[in-house]
């Protein structure tokens, strides 16, 4: 029996406020079906209730150290909307996260995310989750669940933003925290594949407003359209850096993200710690010789927003710098010695 509060009012429902139960309904069903595929064996309870089970006793470690981290796309979900592509920021939001953890020796047990949406469409979400599924099976990371949230007039109908939390583990005996450093040690880098999920606003500026590009325009020096340029997946370090940590003594590691070289490589110093980088060493990618073309921006701007080519940066010994680098290299092809640790009095990056 349906009963009307009060018979002179019209009649008012969820989704006539824009909130479409059923599509979220509709969503779950799809995502159910994605992640049921794959499992890691220490699942105890995944998507569908109110929170993720997950055993840690069954991994067999001496004195596991949990790590943990949350991060954002940011305005590449703008690229996304306007290339109609999302299953790459899926990608994107676990592939940094896993990085984030990585730096400190740490291998990723499960993830999370939450996205929030003005107005839920279950067939572009499908697409982000899917993204997400194939990046966290890539790293043996099991996809525990998330929250999807439709909030018309938070959002445009078509904006939504994406965030990914992060759970790993590491013996404590081997938590990388670049306290060994000290002067002399040197520096090496892994090539990034282009600006991984940091400096869009800028980007963005440069290549629509000032540049005035189309998302399809096609660049020659990039032998490839400026949208796809752009919506290139962050890379993932992981799985071939895991064998990297039985053989080489790396004694910090630094992601690098928003802030470039400048800001996150002193993350890791101790006091009386700093670096010295050879900006002719880095193996700049052709899309940020663009961007500083077309935007007439400063060198030391550009290497204080974006990567730069260098996703991320080791620090060894001098003895173990040339194993490292060869092991590297096998894996990463590009990766190069860029600098070295240099005792300062400010933690601080200085380019030569």
């Amino acid at each position: 029996m349906k009963t009307k509060i009060n018979p002179d009012v019209q009649s008012l429902s969820y989704k006539e406020c824009g909130v479409n139960i059923d599509e979220g309904s509709r969503f779950v069903s799809k995502i159910k079906k994605i992640v049921s595929s794959w499992h890691r064996p220490e699942l105890m309870k995944g998507i569908g209730g109110f929170g993720g089970l997950f055993d840690i006793s069954s991994l067999g470690m001496k004195h596991p150290v949990l790590v943990t981290s949350i991060d954002g796309v940011g305005t590449k979900l703008n690229i996304a909307r306007m290339m109609k592509k999302h299953d790459s920021v899926g990608m994107d939001i676990v592939n940094h996260c896993v990085n984030d953890i990585l730096v400190q020796g740490a291998k990723p047990l499960y993830f999370t995310d939450y996205i929030g949406t003005g107005r839920l469409d279950a067939d572009c979400m499908e697409q982000v989750v899917k993204g997400m599924f194939q990046a966290c099976k890539d790293a043996n990371c099991e996809l525990i669940g998330g929250e999807t949230a439709e909030m018309p007039g938070m959002y445009k109908d078509d904006e939504y933003d994406l965030v990914g939390s992060i759970t790993g583990v590491v013996e404590k005996e081997k938590i990388i925290t670049g306290d060994r450093l000290v002067h002399g040690d040197v520096l090496i880098s892994l090539p990034s594949n282009g600006l991984h999920t940091n400096g869009y606003s800028l980007a963005r500026k440069i290549v629509f407003d000032i540049k005035n590009l189309k998302v399809d325009s096609y660049v020659e020096e990039l032998e490839c359209s400026i949208g796809e340029a752009l919506l290139v997946p962050h890379r993932c370090f992981g799985p071939l850096m895991y064998g990297l940590f039985d053989q080489v003594d790396i004694k910090g590691m630094a992601h690098i993200t928003g802030g470039g070289i400048t800001d996150n490589l002193p993350r890791i110093f101790p006091k009386g710690i700093g670096a010295e980088i050879k900006i002719s060493s880095i193996q700049v990618l052709p899309i940020f010789h663009c961007l500083q073309k077309w935007g007439g921006v400063e060198l030391m701007e550009m290497m204080k927003v974006f990567n730069m080519g260098v996703g991320m940066v080791l620090a060894v010994s001098q003895e173990e710098s040339e194993l490292c680098l060869k092991l590297c290299r096998e894996n990463f092809p590009g990766s190069a010695v860029i600098g070295r640790i240099i005792q300062a009095e400010q933690k601080a990056v200085k380019y030569i």
